[in-house]
């Protein structure tokens, strides 16, 4: 194993989650151990309350203190949040050598040079995902390196964050002593735990249901051609459940955890939920067919709002690698039928493969078979694009650039 344990950390908007992983030499992040705890703070995926937000990770830094100290200052820390804006860009530079051989440093100035976009002073680039590099008009090349050309191109997929909130966030973490070596956003993170390169290739979306945002990430010829994060989640189900049935937050999350289906058609109309079996103090027998009727609401509202992305880029109905869900509004029963005829898709649950991830003891190997953790896999496993392909950098104790590039 390697020296240096990893600490992928996501602060939801209700439950933030941390995992610490070892990278061995086969190319698998060994999982030591996941950490769990209730969100505060967190709205929408962005702090409104820094001083709650701290306290919950200085809570769960404590705990990975007692499991790995050196964990603490390598923490790889997922973002979300409906500020994060996107364009494409493209950067030109002459091949500086005699003899038009293109190195390492050509292609560091050409992803620069992609990276001169117009954007606010308070908004920071996040990610610089290269789409493809041009060799001298010829276009599809993945890597440049050692090729001969006079001119070299890229096409860059450019990802924004806004500065305040990234900062925010990042200081919620420093003020408890940790260090972040590196950030990124939620869909790219959970796409890197649970697709594979054939899905890539032939095109698919993941779809990140989490509970006030939705986040998606859309990949053709291995390249990631969109991501967006909707401003509506599975807490929304909750919120529409407490008001269709009259009950208090905390009994429509159970009654939407316990009894909700995500069809109605699927529901026998007879059957019904006595509340009182949930809380003593409630009365009533609602139908769950009614229920699954408000669950289903919402859900086809995230499915129009997903079509109308893949409509934008002109992929409705047409990726053949389907649909792949995570997040805790991917448990729903039903899920995967009703956004299969929502979104005209193959559509499953993605987990993360035995292949990237191993554990040492029964409680952390639950953890792969579990959507919910996705994104806080796929931080850890990010790591090796991280060290490998970019290096990112870290400058005055915080991130002064984030994920330099994804090489298709």
């Amino acid at each position: 194993m390697a020296h240096t344990p990893i600490l992928g950390l996501d602060i939801g908007s209700d439950t933030v989650r941390a995992v610490v992983a070892e990278p061995t030499i086969h190319g698998q992040m060994v999982v030591r151990q996941s950490i769990t705890r209730r969100s505060k703070g967190m709205r929408k995926g962005v702090v409104n309350e820094a001083g709650e937000v701290a306290e919950t990770v200085g809570d769960i830094l404590d705990e990975v203190g007692k499991i790995s100290k050196p964990a603490l200052r390598n923490i790889y820390l997922g973002i979300n949040g409906a500020n994060i804006k996107t364009q494409l860009s493209r950067g030109i530079i002459a091949v500086s050598r005699a003899n038009s051989e293109i190195y390492k440093d050509d292609v560091a100035r050409v992803m620069q040079a992609a990276e001169a976009v117009s954007h606010s002073s308070n908004r920071e680039i996040l990610h610089n995902v290269t789409r493809e590099f041009i060799v001298d008009g010829m276009g599809d090349v993945r890597n440049p390196e050692g090729m001969s050309g006079a001119r070299l191109e890229v096409v860059s997929y450019i990802i924004e964050a806004f500065k305040p909130a990234l900062d925010t966030l990042v200081r919620c973490v420093e003020i408890n002593k940790g260090g972040v070596t590196a950030i990124m956003l939620n869909p790219l993170a959970a796409a890197n735990a649970v697709l594979n390169k054939s899905q890539k290739e032939l095109g698919v979306v993941l779809i990140d249901i989490g509970y006030n945002t939705t986040g998606l990430a859309i990949y053709e010829e291995d390249k990631l051609l969109h991501t967006k994060i909707l401003g509506v989640g599975a807490g929304h189900i909750t919120s529409d459940l407490a008001v269709a049935l009259k009950v208090p937050i905390d009994v429509a999350e159970k009654i939407k955890l316990e009894h909700g289906y995500a069809s109605s058609k699927d529901v026998p109309s007879k059957e019904s939920i006595d509340l009182s079996k949930i809380d003593e103090s409630m009365k009533g027998t609602p139908s769950k067919k009614f229920v699954a009727e408000v669950i289903e609401s919402r859900l086809s509202e995230i499915c129009e709002l997903v079509n109308n992305e893949l409509k934008s880029i002109g992929k409705e109905g047409h990726l053949p690698g389907g649909a792949v869900l995570v997040g805790g509004g991917a448990k729903t029963p039903g899920i995967t039928e009703l956004f299969k005829n929502e979104l005209k898709l193959s559509t499953k649950v993605g987990f993360s493969g035995q292949e990237r991830f191993g554990t040492i003891s029964p409680n952390t190997a639950d953890i792969l078979e579990n959507p919910e953790y996705a994104t806080v896999l796929g931080l850890a496993f990010s790591t090796k694009e991280l060290e490998q392909e970019n290096g990112s950098r870290i400058k005055n104790g915080f991130i002064s650039r984030i994920l330099k590039s994804l090489l298709p």
